[in-house]
């Protein structure tokens, strides 16, 4: 067996203690019941059709339970996903109209638990689950109170990392939840236990939690419980220096997170099924892993059904300042009425008509600025949601880039110089071939690493990192590339320059794939004012004008990234193009937007 040497073992225990914070809240699906078969509906449709008859007959309690239901249903089949919340939501609605103050704060729970997931929407889980955690506090519901304490400690296991007062905690529901028997309660905070103490980096400790996690959760038969204690078995053998029984566990939780389709669960999963291999020399394996890890992260981050649940909270924000609005505006038309009343009654005074006057147009003003604040806040909470996108996509990008570079690509260089230090023991039949390879992986990993997270861009600057961009794209073209640049540009915040150069990435990706252009020439020019960027090319053209005669977005996803972002900047983009005649793309940016010292 390969002997690792102390760097890297020291490594392995870093990633260890860090890697279990940040899979709590990712991999657990939340701290409640285990999905329930429903019995006697089959399908998905049959189950709606079902819930439609139920509200159509108001008997809206039993609606609200089946909504439930379908809920667990879409989650079960499809993983993490938007008709999951949506389930949630219309059954909070269903108890709300039943007047079922218990199910209606068990779907705060329930939905508090599903956001808990997604790193962006914890705040919004929070506050599901402590107006949970308060009402059934008041109620003495003990089953629900443990219930609502584990899934705020998987949160803050996340967020905050290991504190005595978290262990104290955990410790103090795992008692409860034995004295009550709550079996499921007791199997997940031992799970979390064994978290926590891994993240003290007590392997012995987290070890033995996770086993008896294990056999409580096999006794209730919860598959996503049972896996994620194979795979913080697995942490402790890989923590141990143990890859090849880190690996036999890990296949395990592997198995039952595919039957779950937990794609969060199975992206850690490879990407310490890299280093697993990576300890045992099989660097062909931990490559294939690294590229299965790159793989489930888009599913995961960057997936529609992702995006939208992100953004269905923000939004149901945005629908309550719209209803807000409408409402201030009723108000302001009703006592609008109620002022001409009383102008006509009162017309033979003076000093009343004037008063009353005077005070119509101090309502209509006040109704104006509410109308006004409104609107800025729903503003806010898109550029708040748009932001939030972005930061998630780079910042993912930023982390996978590193591990590619600072993990994969460093062994790779490891295996390059031994190779070259014993090339004289290797027969010439072997060692051209292994050279070869090893040339080959190390160039596809920096391919990698510098297409999520360019060098040049955030060591030198933005047109420094343009042009290492076009020399490299014209390496592997035909087609023809060129980079000018006119005038100094201004310091650019680090948001700015990102987004910028993505923006032309994408326009340089949209000529070489789509316009079958022989020459695509970028230009930039500066002034006082503003910052402009012109992209030509003598390709075949298009319409980038909009929707077609069916109203289908005739743009795509590349070049609606392009107009929100060049949007987000407080810019302009202009499109021509002809058929045959090539397309030409200018973008207007103000650099009093884009200053270094100013956030956008």
């Amino acid at each position: 067996m390969i002997q690792f040497t102390a760097g890297l073992f020291a490594g392995v225990a870093r990633r260890f203690s860090k890697a279990v914070g940040t899979v709590v809240a990712l991999l657990v699906l939340g701290a409640g019941q285990p999905v329930q078969a429903v019995a006697e509906i089959s399908t998905i449709d049959s189950l709606k059709n079902r819930i439609r008859n139920l509200v159509l007959e108001k008997k809206y309690s039993q609606a609200a339970g089946l909504s439930n239901e379908l809920g667990n249903m879409y989650n079960q089949r499809y993983g993490y996903n938007k008709y999951t919340v949506d389930a949630y939501f219309n059954a909070l609605t269903y108890y709300n109209l039943a007047g079922d103050s218990t199910g209606y704060y068990g779907e705060h729970l329930a939905i508090g638990d599903y956001y808990s997931k997604d790193y962006f929407m914890q705040p919004h889980a929070r506050k599901y689950l402590h107006k949970a955690l308060q009402y059934f506090r008041r109620k003495q519901n003990m089953p629900k109170v443990i219930e609502c304490r584990l899934a705020l400690a998987n949160i803050a296991q996340k967020n905050e990392g290991f504190s005595r007062a978290l262990l104290t905690d955990l410790r103090e529901t795992e008692r409860l939840s034995e004295q009550y028997r709550q079996p499921y309660f007791q199997a997940y905070a031992q799970n979390l236990l064994a978290s926590t103490y891994s993240q003290m980096k007590r392997p012995d400790s987290a070890y033995y939690f996770a086993h008896r996690s294990l056999a409580l959760a096999r006794g209730v038969n919860v598959n996503w419980l049972i896996a994620l204690n194979h795979f913080y078995l697995g942490l402790v053998e890989q923590f141990r220096n143990r890859p090849e029984a880190a690996l036999r566990e890990y296949e395990q939780s592997y198995q039952l997170a595919r039957q779950e389709n937990n794609i969060a669960m199975l992206r850690e999963l490879a990407r310490h099924s890299a280093t697993s291999y990576a300890q045992m020399g099989d660097h062909k394996k931990a490559y294939e892993a690294s590229l299965k890890n790159v793989d489930f992260t888009n599913q995961f981050y960057y997936s529609e059904q992702t995006k939208s649940i992100r953004l269905q909270e923000l939004d149901s924000q945005i629908k309550t300042l719209a209803v807000e609005k409408q409402l201030a505006e009723e108000q302001s038309y009703h006592q609008h009425v109620l002022n001409v009343t009383l102008i006509i009654i009162s017309v033979i005074s003076v000093i009343c008509a004037v008063g009353l006057v005077y005070l119509r147009r101090q309502q209509k003003l006040i109704s104006h600025q509410q109308a006004v604040i409104a609107q800025q806040q729903i503003r806010q909470l898109e550029l708040k949601s748009l932001r939030a996108m972005i930061e998630g996509q780079e910042g993912e990008r930023s982390r996978i880039a590193r591990d590619l570079h600072d993990g994969l690509g460093i062994q790779l260089s490891r295996i390059k110089l031994f190779v070259e230090a014993h090339q004289e023991q290797l027969p010439r039949s072997v060692k051209d071939p292994l050279n070869q390879f090893l040339d080959e992986a190390c160039t596809e990993t920096r391919l990698i690493s510098n297409n999520l997270r360019p060098y040049a861009l955030s060591s030198f600057g933005l047109v420094p990192a343009l042009e290492d961009l076009v020399q490299k794209l014209n390496l592997v073209n035909q087609t023809r590339l060129t980079l000018e640049h006119y005038g100094d540009l201004p310091p650019l915040n680090d948001e700015a320059t990102v987004m910028i150069y993505r923006v032309v990435q994408e326009l340089l990706n949209n000529a070489l794939k789509h316009a079958r252009a022989q020459n695509v020439a970028v230009q930039i020019m500066t002034n006082d004012e503003a910052i402009l960027i012109s992209v030509d090319d003598d390709g075949q053209g298009g319409d980038f004008t909009g929707n077609d005669h069916r109203g289908n977005d005739r743009r795509g996803n590349g070049i609606a990234n392009i107009h929100s972002r060049v949007a987000y900047l407080g810019g302009q983009v202009e499109w021509h193009s002809e058929s045959g005649k090539g397309t030409s793309v200018m973008i207007s940016l103000p650099t009093d937007k884009l200053d270094k010292n100013d956030s956008v």
